[in-house]
């Protein structure tokens, strides 16, 4: 990895101003291999986002069906819901010679996951040919990734406190809505703030992709 990961907790943000800021950065990293990695956190406004993946539900069938706003986007994926007690995590991160592998990458983002579900003392697993993070036989986290000159970014979706009634209206990463849970539904104590978890999320990226140096911004 490079030498320091700059990490930005944004709050709250409206999908098209966290998708414009990664469009920005993404081409600031391509351009200058010199500046550095950035991790951002964020909860999104609710919203619909449609991947690449031509098994996903069309924007159009969604529109109909659905309250909040539809888009479609470049990452990998079918369709998922974001909002409010939901943690994104969008890594801009350069993929040097050697660690050029998208599947490689995926797999290290779950293990993120894993690691946050263990510090809050939840087993969290892997699905066998599907991308994300379980618990027991429900989704937890999504995973849905873009690459531009091996500048990662989109990222991870990890369910925290959030209603989970918006994935029961449509087929969330091609699988019936009903699948979805949250961390707060299977820890025995209280449930953590969202700074909390953006901080035990933190931790663990940094143990998963190591940096000699970190540099937080809000």
């Amino acid at each position: 990895m490079g030498t320091l990961l700059e990490v930005r907790r944004l709050g709250r943000v409206a999908y098209v101003e966290a998708h414009a800021l990664q469009e920005a950065l993404v081409a600031e990293r391509v351009a200058d291999l010199d500046v550095p990695d950035r991790l951002l956190l964020l909860q999104h406004e609710p919203i619909v986002t449609v991947g690449r993946s031509p098994r996903s539900e069309k924007r159009a069938e969604l529109e109909a069906i659905l309250t909040c706003p539809v888009v479609e986007i470049e990452r990998g994926g079918e369709a998922t819901w974001h909002g409010p007690g939901q943690l994104v995590a969008y890594p801009i991160l350069y993929l040097p010679e050697g660690r050029r592998d998208l599947h490689a990458y995926l797999r290290q983002l779950e293990e993120v996951v894993l690691v946050v579900l263990d510090s809050f003392g939840v087993a969290g697993r892997r699905e066998v040919q599907k991308t994300g993070v379980w618990i027991g036989p429900e989704k937890v986290a999504s995973l849905g990734v873009a690459v531009r000159r091996w500048v990662t970014w989109h990222g991870v979706s990890l369910n925290l406190d959030n209603s989970l009634a918006p994935f029961r209206s449509f087929h969330p990463c091609g699988l019936d809505g009903s699948v979805m849970t949250r961390l707060c539904d299977h820890l025995g104590t209280d449930t953590p703030t969202m700074a909390q978890l953006e901080a035990v999320f933190e931790a663990a990226f940094r143990k998963i992709f190591p940096y000699p140096a970190v540099r937080r911004e809000s």
